[in-house]
């Protein structure tokens, strides 16, 4: 491509490639339950975001966040580019956090977002002034969405890359966050902790059953949104669109490979059994239930009649031998009252 193809052309742009560059985030369930806590008491109510600072490492492209601390920040709402971050608290809590686990530094840092603001390129470059000297991988950017009701992984993570356009013959450079992959991850202590945490978690008004069935279909319109991202990545290849990657295709043959042969005699007749079963389960519940039932509404009539008359009519015999045993107990009374007042005056004579 010849100067004056290039000046004809209106924009072109090159992400150039930095170096340390990063491949994959990995984000640790403590991450997502201080950065959730941080909001809370802090922005909770409001429109406002929090601010903090991630620690972990870094393995041949490959970053492991595995804590986290809040730093005091606050921006305009009426100008954007104002913003405040305490670099002293930052470098103080860095230091205590160092003293408790040297291996854990500065990786990035993280925002409740929703979104990207304007102030993040310039929070980016005050958090890249506290890595180590000799390190060559830039921070990272990660956006913890922690509004309710989500089911996609709530975290977003971006790396910043220079962007090289040529616009009227000049060549322009900025800076620009790119899209880095976020997988979970966590240690087995960890796991038995948000295990025993869930457990602590109970909505009174959604039942058991409820809930199993709000968590299938859950899983039902996730594998759904999978196996349609699959459907049509492997028709823009077919179309010639994307590029076959021999990875996925290996991974889509396998799982074409364990899925079970539903057309063989045995596996229908254990289906068939074991719905049989599971339909006979529910016929007997059913059945008990409704003799149980029908067994309360005849003790009800034994008891109370068939219109309710006779439990009335009980209730008065009650209340009126109620009221015979108090007469009677107040006339005793009486009767001994005057005895002992009969008593004091033959005394006195």
């Amino acid at each position: 491509m010849t100067s004056m193809a290039i000046d004809d052309e209106e924009e072109v742009i090159k992400e150039t490639p930095q170096l340390g560059n990063i491949d994959e985030v990995t984000m640790h369930p403590l991450v997502l339950l201080s950065v959730a806590d941080h909001y809370h008491r802090v922005a909770r109510g409001t429109r406002k975001r929090v601010v903090g600072v991630l620690l972990g490492s870094v393995h041949k492209g490959k970053v492991d966040c595995t804590n986290t601390f809040a730093v005091p920040f606050e921006e305009d709402s009426r100008n954007p580019s104002v913003f405040y971050l305490d670099h002293n608290y930052l470098e103080n809590m860095f230091e205590l956090y160092r003293k408790v686990n040297s291996k854990e530094r500065v990786i990035g840092f993280y925002s409740t977002g929703p979104t990207i603001r304007p102030n993040d390129l310039r929070i980016h470059d005050i958090v890249k002034r506290f890595l180590p000297r000799n390190c060559i991988t830039a921070p990272v950017f990660c956006i913890i969405d922690i509004r309710p009701g989500r089911d996609s992984l709530p975290t977003t993570a971006y790396k910043v890359v220079e962007e090289v356009s040529t616009k009227d013959g000049q060549r322009q450079v900025k800076m620009t966050f790119a899209h880095v992959p976020t997988v979970m991850g966590a240690q087995e202590a960890e796991e038995v902790g948000v295990e025993h945490l869930l457990r602590e978690i109970n909505d009174p008004t959604v039942s058991t059953v409820a809930s199993l069935i709000k968590g299938k279909i859950s899983g039902l319109a996730t594998l759904t949104e999978k196996l349609v991202e699959c459907k049509d990545y492997l028709e823009s290849c077919v179309r010639g669109e994307s590029k076959v990657n021999p990875t996925i295709v290996s991974n889509l043959q396998t799982i074409l490979n364990l899925l079970p042969n539903l057309n063989t005699d045995e596996m229908v007749r254990s289906m068939l059994i074991k719905t049989n079963d599971m339909h006979m389960a529910i016929y007997l519940s059913a059945l008990i239930r409704s003799v149980i039932a029908l067994h309360d509404l005849i003790n009800n009539r034994i008891r109370y009649g068939e219109d309710g008359t006779e439990y009335k009519e009980e209730a008065e015999e009650e209340k009126k031998e109620e009221e015979a045993a108090a007469e009677k107990k107040n006339k005793e009374d009486k009767d001994n009252k005057d005895k002992k007042d009969d008593k004091k005056k033959s005394a006195k004579k």
